[in-house]
């Protein structure tokens, strides 16, 4: 692709088949838009000028295809498209917004009419009120497949027709994986050719994927499995597109009764989504849902499935809130509110963790276990990181202030395996997990002060030993001669949280939960320091 979401006409007539006179005679028609003008990138080598479109043109033609299918003329399906025009946020406002960065100037002017222009002379913009289907009225087979090959939604239709299982009844989502589904004995006495499906997927999956991913796609995956796999993989049908795909496929069952479908995929950040349309009977309807892109994906998140998975909770609480804010005036706590949020926001996103509402001036994000990456150490090594950065936004606020307040997040984590899903809230989705997991990591950022780090036994038992071995943590104890650092050691929290602390009625339900302190990651001099205490203690 030249440029993001932007295609040129050459990248159209290859991707999709047609010729340019047919090209120019959508144009023409009004199906798709008139293309930006302007010199071509350096890998056009001998052409002075091309033209651009938004990549979503891509689909217009494919819907062209399947309604020139159903029997429909040219002059028809003109008409259809008078009445819409390409209207996807991710195309036209972020995008074109994007482009003028690197676009000359008659490009930039175009964009811009490209953003407003209709498509037809008498198009019209189709608002959501105006556009009633939505994908539960997808009446065909229809899935979302995360990256992690997940089913994270599904209808009926695919159920029934292409698992042949009740899957929003798995709440375990690696027990959702797609190709640990298609490998199921009872799907493959059901279809004969099952294995098409298979090879399908891993065509649409094919980016994501190599041989040696093949080898742990599914926990579990059985050495014959791997074999399949891996020659099917091999074999893939390679398509033309990198972004969209539209694959014939038929599934014969048992009984050689065949069913025919163009299988419509669609690539978003959270997944890939597969719609199959019959070949023998397409639903208009069905092809304007699939061109609302927008609509599509925020419907499938508020809608996608709650899983039972394995998560780490951190939660960071803002120590004094109450009392930093009376000493500033509310728009300068409101500036250091979002300061800390666009301080300690691409730690989080660094070491991947998900946002999670959280009351107050706190913070809390979760650190789901995936194929490949380590959410244990990924919430402590956050944790630790975030500390670091608080100390500069503090020593920043001193220095403006002239106060003595220090800025700490005092940091909670615990593990545990816990239902995951969206709610609902006004325009927006939100992520959350339910249950005891995230309620204990909360009480812990309560034991913590001055910007401690604190996390259960049940956490650190559940890292290998090498990974111990990278962090130093334990309690301090007291003696005769004062605290001393007990390394890799726990304490209950009714011996760490003093008699008279406010919180101790707070925490009387989890007294007797060993905890220990995370203090920071090892390195040979502290491994000293550490022995020389202890000997000196005793």
């Amino acid at each position: 692709m030249t440029e993001n979401n932007l295609i040129t006409s050459k990248e159209i007539i290859e991707k999709t088949g047609i010729s340019r006179a047919t090209l120019n005679n959508y144009i023409k028609l009004g199906i798709l838009p008139k293309p930006i003008v302007r010199r071509p990138g350096p890998e056009e080598k001998g052409v002075k000028q091309i033209g651009y479109f938004p990549e979503q043109v891509l689909e217009r033609i494919i819907k062209v295809k399947l309604l020139k299918q159903q029997g429909k003329s040219m002059d028809a399906i003109a008409l259809i498209f008078q009445d819409t025009e390409i209207d996807d946020p991710e195309t036209t406002e972020g995008v074109y917004s994007k482009k003028s960065e690197i676009v000359d100037s008659e490009a930039k002017k175009s964009l811009q009419s490209l953003e407003k222009k209709s498509i037809g002379k008498t198009s019209r913009r189709i608002s959501d009120n105006e556009l009633q289907v939505t994908i539960a009225d997808i009446d065909s087979p229809a899935y979302l497949v995360n990256h992690n090959f997940e089913i994270e939604w599904v209808n009926k239709p695919a159920e029934e027709q292409i698992f042949k299982r009740n899957i929003r009844a798995i709440v375990n989502v690696e027990s959702r994986n797609i190709f640990k589904l298609l490998f199921r004995k009872e799907l493959q006495n059901h279809y004969i050719n099952w294995m098409e499906s298979v090879a399908m997927h891993l065509s649409v999956f094919q980016n994501k994927l190599n041989e040696s991913k093949l080898r742990k796609i599914y926990h579990g995956v059985s050495d014959s499995e791997i074999k399949l796999l891996t020659d099917l993989f091999a074999e893939r049908y390679v398509p033309n597109s990198e972004n969209l795909y539209h694959l014939p496929t038929t599934i014969v069952k048992a009984d050689n009764s065949r069913s025919s479908y163009w299988v419509h995929t669609m690539h978003f950040r959270e997944g890939t989504f597969f719609v199959y349309i019959p070949t023998d009977s397409i639903n208009t309807s069905l092809l304007d849902i699939l061109f609302q892109r927008g609509k599509i994906i925020n419907e499938l998140l508020r809608n996608r499935m709650p899983s039972l998975v394995s998560l780490c909770v951190l939660v960071a609480d803002l120590q004094e809130s109450v009392k930093i804010s009376a000493e500033l005036l509310p728009a300068q706590y409101f500036e250091l509110i979002n300061e800390l949020w666009q301080t300690v926001g691409p730690t989080f996103e660094k070491y991947k963790g998900i946002y999670g509402k959280h009351a107050g001036d706190g913070m809390l994000y979760y650190f789901i276990k995936k194929p490949g990456d380590n959410y244990l150490m990924n919430a402590i090594n956050c944790a630790i990181e975030i500390r670091e950065v608080m100390k500069e936004l503090s020593s920043k606020w001193r220095l403006r202030k002239g106060w003595s307040n220090e800025l700490f997040l005092n940091i909670g984590i615990n593990e545990g395996q816990e239902f995951f899903g969206t709610i609902q809230a006004s325009n927006s989705v939100e992520f959350t997990a339910l249950g005891d997991t995230i309620n204990i990591a909360g009480r812990l950022s309560d034991v913590a002060d001055n910007g401690e780090i604190w996390t259960t036994k049940n956490l650190i038992s559940r890292l290998v030993q090498e990974e111990r071995s990278m962090i130093r943590f334990g309690v301090h104890q007291e003696n005769q001669s004062g605290k001393i650092f007990i390394r890799n050691s726990f304490s209950r929290i009714s011996d760490i949280t003093k008699k008279d602390n406010l919180h101790i009625r707070h925490l009387s339900s989890i007294a007797g939960l060993p905890i220990t302190e995370i203090i920071e990651k090892v390195s040979q001099n502290l491994e000293l320091q550490d022995i020389v205490s202890q000997k000196s203690a005793l």
